[in-house]
């Protein structure tokens, strides 16, 4: 995909946001929150939900479809006569069942030398598992293997969910913090006619957004990294331990291989099973934990 389509997509998908969220917020009859008498804080507490949980559950709601757009990925038809096709739908059709998966999920390949593979998607039954052609290039079937059945181990495990849930309530709390905070300190209680109390408010409610927002990152990030650990042990319990073990070695030495796509769409970082790895304290924004932690988590078992 060219970078001028991804900027329409991206303008057209925030478009739809906007609108979606401020359609809402006049059906439930969200007034402005900031009054003559001052501060609403129950339309302030509304103005932060719809925003804060609204965008984060549109975006998984187009999760799919983003992922199939911004990547390329061919879904496989399950009815394919190609066998190598055929071979990976069946391989994810047996994982899925041993997962306790009721629906199988949509199967894709996209081109990218990378290793490397994701899952998403808003419900088990509309879910996607999408692998690159680099990894089914370099690793044999029992590492493909493994390599599904951890991407399997975050529907199973309704991931996706239940990060955007984490990150819809960090939303909503940090606008919703930051604008209490911002009114407080601007004056806007004092001297609601001051045209400079209303500029101090909205300096210091992008200030102090932008500092929960990093707070908040770190925490959404650890809990991405502890889902890693999750679906290791998934992977590991429904397609064999040695077999995971075996599929992140080799995602460790071919790490270093990198899509200039990722590049270009960094929230699908987060979706893969493995991101490059960050040192010292950037470590804590990181939503994939060292492979080299995961791989001795896995032999520790």
């Amino acid at each position: 995909m060219t970078i001028v389509k991804r900027i329409f997509l991206f303008v057209c998908i925030n478009l739809l946001v906007v609108l979606s969220l401020s359609v809402l917020l006049n059906l439930l009859g969200v007034q402005p929150y900031l009054q003559q008498y001052g501060l609403d804080v129950r339309n302030l507490a509304l103005f932060c939900f719809v925003w804060g949980m609204g965008g984060a559950f549109i975006s998984l709601m187009l999760s799919r479809l983003m992922a199939k757009w911004l990547m390329g990925v061919k879904i496989i038809d399950p009815e394919t006569t190609n066998i190598e096709e055929r071979e990976l739908v069946e391989c994810v059709r047996r994982l899925a069942s041993n997962a306790g998966l009721n629906y199988l999920p949509q199967v894709g390949i996209y081109s990218s030398s990378e290793v490397n593979a994701f899952a998403t998607g808003p419900t088990q039954k509309k879910s996607l598992v999408a692998v690159s052609s680099g990894l089914l290039n370099r690793m044999d079937k029992y590492e493909i293997e493994a390599i599904l059945g951890h991407e399997l181990s975050h529907i199973a495990n309704g991931d996706m969910v239940t990060m955007t849930l984490l990150q819809g309530v960090v939303n909503a709390f940090v606008m919703f913090l930051a604008r209490i905070i911002a009114f407080a300190l601007s004056g806007l209680g004092r001297d609601r006619q001051s045209s400079s109390s209303l500029g101090s408010f909205r300096v210091f409610t992008f200030l102090f957004e932008l500092i929960f927002m990093i707070f908040g990152s770190m925490l959404v990030a650890a809990f991405s990294r502890y889902r890693e650990f999750r679906a290791d042990k998934g992977g590991a319990s429904i397609a064999g331990r040695e077999k995971m073990i075996a599929a992140l070695k080799t995602l460790r030495v071919m790490q270093e291989i990198k899509d200039p796509r990722l590049q270009e769409a960094p929230s699908m970082a987060a979706f893969k099973i493995s991101a490059p790895a960050k040192r010292g304290w950037i470590q804590l924004f990181s939503t994939h934990p060292p492979l080299e932690e995961r791989i001795a988590r896995l032999e520790r078992l």
